[in-house]
């Protein structure tokens, strides 16, 4: 007999392993990935359902094991064009993550053993937690959130003027709770039929629909509304993708670069541009590092060609370049061993009436690539991310809103920096009335990367009702409206040039959004709710075991 359910047990495991594996499959396809570059979006709403029916089903020992697995298997499909940028990268994320669903699982068990009946709608509120944490601690990363599944389905993010993508994410993770609870104890056999489950919890379900229509009426009449607004100005944007191989480096490949790049604005200075933008780090060699302490005569002549050209443009030039300033200054330049005492930023140089008028540096770095702060901590990880050619950068620590001589204000959330919400309302706070995006994702030589970059930067524009204009090495170039739609892309891994008639929407006329005043709140609210209502049910699960000891 004890074989038996030995065996019965073990097979148990194996399908509830294959459900994971399988969810993982199924809940990737929902964002842009090796299936299609768009995704479909519509199976996000549902994915996670055999999820949360294997979480209710299992042992608390099996748990965390299972949430490790499901994090790892799920990004090694959502992100598998990470294998480009190096062996160590597919690794590292899906360890990360499974790492941080080690913790989710339990938490998401816990959620509903304590609460049983109303358990999913704990539930709801601690995955939005979890989805802020993760990708707001040092590696942090937003890829794979479920609200970004559906960046294509206008009227139902509109929301995120309001609320962000949380509550786009809480909206679709409630009913895949609830049905995962319901489908676990249905199969079975110790639960209702889905009608009586549905009349069961009829109170909370009905405020939920009220949600969903409300969501949608405000949607499709937000949309609307921008349909018949004018913008304050249209600002007439050349966007240069001159689609350079990321992996090639050295002074031959920068003055190719640059010849590309310059030949490209001046083709598009024909259509009468207002500025010329280029993508992040489009012109290597550091301008601030050569002009003061050149050490080879071709770089530096390079430079001054570059800078001379975006000097003698009629109009502004936008260009990401790396910034290199001296590290100690106590130091010389360079050091008695023959290295640089130097540290870099990854900055973007604005060109206007004949000089660099004003320059941005990276705030949010990407973890392991750009910035790794845990050398001392972490020594052996830090020789082995150095050993395989990772460089770091150096945070910067203003959020720089450019204006043009004609009055336009802008600010440049460099690469993945227009993902993260919070970041993007805060330019727009300070002043910027256009979102401008500058991006490299041309490393992962996968359209799908680039389209998942895209998705997420969507929901800046939606949430601060700014427009949106990207400017990337090889994809994906495009325009996004303030409702979200994206306008005219460029095709990917393409040289050429595009015009934007870019609508600028001025702070005076339009006001700020409830989310670009608040930015993260419904996030925040989440985590605290999280804490109390799980403080609680363990409050309660502790007197009821008093009083159950007592009766003993």
């Amino acid at each position: 007999m004890n074989s038996l359910k030995k065996r019965r047990s073990l097979r148990t495991v194996c399908s509830e392993v294959f459900v994971l594996v399988v969810t993982a499959f199924v809940y990737s396809m929902a964002f842009p990935g090796f299936v299609t570059i768009h995704g479909f979006g519509f199976i996000a709403f549902f994915a996670l359902i055999p999820l949360f029916a294997v979480i209710r089903n299992t042992t608390w020992k099996l748990v965390p094991v299972y949430g490790f697995f499901f994090g790892f298997v799920f990004y090694l499909f959502f992100n598998y064009w990470l294998k480009t940028f190096h062996p160590l990268a597919i690794l590292i994320v899906p360890i990360i993550k499974g790492g941080e669903m080690v913790l989710l699982f339990p938490l998401l068990k816990a959620a509903e053993k304590l609460f049983k009946k109303y358990g999913y709608l704990v539930q709801s509120v601690i995955w939005v937690a979890y989805t802020y944490v993760s990708q707001n601690w040092f590696a942090g990363y937003p890829y794979g959130t479920l609200g970004y599944a559906i960046y294509a389905y206008l009227p139902l993010i509109q929301i995120a003027s309001l609320v962000g993508v949380w509550g786009v994410t809480f909206l679709m993770v409630l009913p895949q709770t609830f049905v995962g609870a319901w489908l676990c104890d249905f199969t079975a056999g110790r639960g209702p039929s889905f009608g009586e489950a549905l009349r069961e919890h009829r109170v909370p379900l009905f405020a939920y629909l009220v949600l969903v229509v409300a969501s949608l009426v405000f949607g499709f009449a937000t949309m609307h509304y921008w349909k018949t607004q004018q913008p304050d100005k249209s600002w007439r944007v050349a966007t240069i993708q001159h689609s350079a191989d990321t992996w090639e480096g050295g002074y031959a490949t920068y003055k190719k670069n640059f010849n590309n790049l310059r030949k490209l604005s001046l083709e598009a200075l024909v259509a009468n541009p207002d500025m010329i933008l280029w993508s992040e780090t489009a012109f290597v060699p550091s301008v601030a590092w050569h002009e003061k302490y050149p050490s080879d005569e071709a770089t530096s002549a390079l430079v001054e060609e570059f800078v001379n050209f975006g000097k003698s443009l009629p109009i502004p030039l936008l260009s990401g370049n790396p910034e290199g300033v001296i590290d100690d200054p106590s130091k010389p330049a360079l050091l008695e061993d023959g290295s640089w005492n130097r540290k870099d930023y990854n900055t973007v140089t604005f060109f206007e009436g004949g000089r660099i008028k004003n320059t941005y540096r990276k705030q949010h770095l990407v973890p392991f690539t750009e910035h790794f702060p845990y050398e001392k901590q972490l020594p052996l990880l830090y020789n082995l991310l150095l050993a395989n050619d990772y460089n770091w950068w150096e945070t910067g620590d203003e959020s720089v809103v450019f204006e043009t001589d004609e009055g336009v204000k802008f600010s440049t959330p460099i690469c993945f920096e227009d993902v993260f919400g919070a970041l993007n309302a805060e330019f727009v706070r300070n002043g910027a009335q256009v979102i401008v995006n500058m991006t490299n994702d041309g490393w992962s030589k996968a359209v799908s990367a680039e389209m998942q970059h895209l998705g997420m930067a969507v929901f800046r524009s939606v949430e601060n009702r700014r427009t949106t204009v990207r400017g990337t090495n090889s994809g994906m170039t495009c325009l996004i409206d303030v409702t979200g739609k994206i306008i005219d892309p460029m095709e990917p891994f393409k040289v050429g040039w595009h015009i934007y008639d870019v609508p600028v929407y001025t702070t005076e006329s339009q006001g700020e959004t409830f989310y670009t005043k608040h930015d993260d709140w419904l996030a925040f609210a989440s985590i605290y709710l999280s804490v109390i209502l799980l403080s609680l049910g363990l409050v309660k699960e502790l007197f009821r075991y008093i009083r159950t000891r007592e009766k003993d």
